[in-house]
């Protein structure tokens, strides 16, 4: 029980530190979810996840549209949202009082051009790991996506809260995979696409029972 403690520790000390400094990589358990990004977006191989480029930066490396003079915009972890850690009830969600964390690894997107709107399909792969505190049967991962154009005033185009669930394993460590394809938004005008981001991180706020998730799980 003393090992399992101690290992638990390790892995969600590690765990804050490869997020600190760079994104999570998916270890080679995770090649079916995979499989399943490139199997939902033509093809294509996973992107990791990424900073928002510097405002006024063009979104390179982004799919056209069927218009084929727009693109699609770069996924980018909100700052502060890219993490989401649940402790012991009455406690904080640090150190041994630490119930679950949950981080994203990988991000893919995809965007469809009908008329004046723009749809776009976003994936997120990333992990829960149990914490020295013990994590739930059943654990619910709050996610906000969002459409934003960058610049000195940042303006929010779209912004939906997303819920999906995962089933933990006595392993403590379990991978996921969420799919959204009901994010629609007006068709930039002119050169301003080329500062659009799509923001994803962690809102606890979407938990709210009026939440509805299109989630597509990997199980």
């Amino acid at each position: 029980m003393g090992d399992k403690r101690a290992i638990r520790i390790a892995t969600i000390a590690a765990l804050s530190l490869a997020v600190g400094g760079a994104t999570l990589v998916a270890p080679a358990a995770a090649q079916s979810l995979t499989d399943r990004f490139k199997s939902l977006f033509g093809g294509k191989p996973d992107e990791p996840a990424q900073a928002a480029p510097p405002a006024g930066a063009p979104a390179a490396g982004g799919p056209s549209t069927e218009a084929g003079d727009l693109t699609c915009p770069p996924v980018a972890i909100r700052a502060g949202a890219s993490t989401y850690a649940v402790a012991a009830a009455g406690k904080q969600a640090v150190g041994n009082d630490v119930r679950f964390q949950v981080t994203i690894g990988k991000t893919a997107r995809e965007c469809n051009l009908s008329g004046a709107e723009i749809t776009a399909r976003i994936g997120i792969q990333g992990r829960v790991i149990a914490g020295p505190a013990g994590a739930p049967a059943s654990v619910d991962i709050p996610l906000r996506i969002a459409v934003v154009q960058g610049g000195v005033n940042e303006k929010v185009i779209a912004t939906k809260a997303y819920r999906t669930s995962v089933e933990m394993t006595e392993d403590g460590s379990v991978p996921f995979s969420f799919v959204v394809d009901d994010l629609v938004y007006p068709v930039p005008q002119g050169a301003a696409g080329d500062n659009y981001v799509f923001y994803i991180g962690f809102d606890p706020q979407a938990l709210g029972p009026e939440t509805r998730a299109k989630a597509k799980k990997k199980k």
